[in-house]
Formats: structure tokens, C-alpha cells, sequence
């Protein structure tokens, strides 16, 4: 168990996983075709049941006293570090089920919304796709036939060496949750920032915002990755990282000021 507080983890779960429900179900609405709907909440329902299956597993681990990830200890252990795998991959289908209607077979005539809901799509399932990275066993575990755990939200280090409070995240090696956690919620920010955008914007603007802010938040996601797959804690970047963050940076808001100039000269 880490030195987070007992309520932590089974909180953040069920958050993160409430807001994908609510997501998705949104999203299956503007599906247009009946049965493409009906094939599209049966996936959705589906993937419902299993991230609740999910949040009462993390639950009972926590009342038992043990971890509930990578924990293949004892068979009961093993039995519900599966039942949770399971549960991330059908999540993971039901996503790319109802996403995919949405993106072929919708017509939201709201061209910055859409955009949003496609590139939110593809930078999230990039980020589930980070939990896949996690199941994969270390070297000291595949060297150890008695190891415990199998597989790790850490890279360079033990899981259990320090956290940010709350998050939990890796303070002194790379954590693959940071990556996961932006990428994966790209489904809820890039929609939320299409739907508040001004009115006064026209389609055009909207539309090329959205498209830069797409693009930025996947670069964010990668530089993210990238660090934690060199074994590096989000809050000690090196210079390399840093010059990435920077470049990022830069672009976004170059982008942003070329959209801001083109609207002044259609103003003009």
C-alpha cells in the first residue's frame, strides 16, 4: 500500500471513471443511426459495468489492506488484479466503439465540436493505451519467480518511492500515470474548451483554435510519455525535457497569436 490516504485511489477512480461515463454517454446522443445507437449503448453499458466492477475491486483491496494493481500475491489477488484488466480493456473497446460511430456516421454541424470530439478521441486512446505499458513486467520481477507484483506504474524505480499527495504520482522516478491521466481526459477538455469558446468567434476561428489546442495537448501527452520512459519524475525535468516543454510552448503560441492576427485583417 503507498502513504496515500486510504480514500485516495478508490476517489480518483471513481471520478476519472464517472466523468468517462457521463462522456460517453453524451456522445452516443448525437449518434444518428438506431441501431448504430443500440450497437453503441450496449458498448457503453458494458463499459459502465466494468469500471464499476473496477472501483468495487480498488475498494475491496483497500479494506483488505492491499494493493489492488500489479498485485498477483495470492490467487484472489491475482483473480482481481485481472478482473481490473479486463475492465480497462473493455473500457478501452467501448470508447473506441461509440467514438468511432460518432466520427463516421454523425453529422454535427458545429465543425469545431466535431473536431474536438475526433482529436479528443485519438489523443485519449492514445493515452488508455499507456495502461497497456503498465501490465508489461519489469526485468527484477521476470527475474524473480516469487515476485509479488507484476508489471508497474513506474519506470527507473520501485512504485512506492514517494508520491505527489493525492495523485500519486512518482516523485523520484518516471510514472506512466501522468501521460495515462492527460491523455486519456483529452476527451473532456478539448469539447469543454469548443463548447465555451465565444459565440462572437466565427466557425473558422473556432474551428482553427480547436485544431492548435488539439495539437498542443498532444504534444503535452507525448513529452509526458517520453519523460516517463526515460525514468524521469514529472516534477525534475532534465534541460531536454525542459527545451521540449519550452518548444511546445512556443508553437502553441505562435499558433494562437497567427489565429488572433488572420481575425484582425478579417476584421479590417
Amino acid at each position: 500500500m503507498a502513504d496515500d490516504p486510504i480514500w485516495a485511489k478508490p476517489l480518483k477512480f471513481s471520478i476519472s471513471l464517472a466523468l468517462y461515463a457521463i462522456t460517453l454517454a453524451w456522445m452516443l446522443s448525437m449518434v444518428q443511426r438506431p441501431v448504430l445507437r443500440r450497437i453503441g449503448w450496449w458498448a457503453g453499458t458494458v463499459g459502465a459495468a466494468a469500471s464499476l466492477l473496477e472501483i468495487v475491486v480498488i475498494s475491496i483491496q483497500v479494506v483488505r489492506g492491499v494493493g489492488s494493481h500489479f498485485n498477483v500475491s495470492t490467487p484472489t489477488n491475482q483473480l482481481f488484479y485481472q478482473l481490473m484488466a479486463g475492465g480497462v480493456t473493455l473500457m478501452y473497446c467501448a470508447t473506441l466503439v461509440i467514438g468511432a460511430f460518432l466520427a463516421m456516421f454523425s453529422r454535427i454541424e458545429d465543425r469545431a465540436l466535431a473536431w474536438s470530439l475526433r482529436l479528443g478521441l485519438i489523443i485519449a486512446l492514445v493515452g488508455l493505451s499507456v495502461g497497456f505499458l503498465m501490465v508489461i513486467p519489469t526485468a527484477a520481477q521476470l527475474a524473480d519467480p516469487t515476485s509479488s507484483t507484476y508489471g508497474s506504474h513506474s519506470v527507473g524505480g520501485d512504485d512506492a518511492t514517494g508520491g505527489i499527495f493525492f495523485l500519486g504520482w512518482n516523485t523520484a522516478h518516471g510514472d506512466l500515470r501522468v501521460s495515462h491521466f492527460i491523455g486519456m481526459h483529452a476527451l473532456q477538455v478539448l469539447p469543454i474548451l469548443a463548447i465555451t469558446l465565444p459565440r462572437a468567434l466565427s466557425e473558422a476561428d473556432r474551428l482553427r483554435i480547436v485544431v492548435a489546442a488539439g495539437a498542443t495537448y498532444a504534444a503535452v501527452t507525448a513529452i509526458a510519455l517520453w519523460q516517463a520512459l526515460r525514468g524521469q519524475s514529472v516534477i525534475h525535468p532534465d534541460a531536454i525535457t525542459v527545451a521540449a516543454v519550452g518548444v511546445t510552448i512556443v508553437l502553441a503560441a505562435m499558433s494562437f497569436m497567427t489565429i488572433a492576427a488572420q481575425r484582425r485583417h478579417q476584421h479590417r
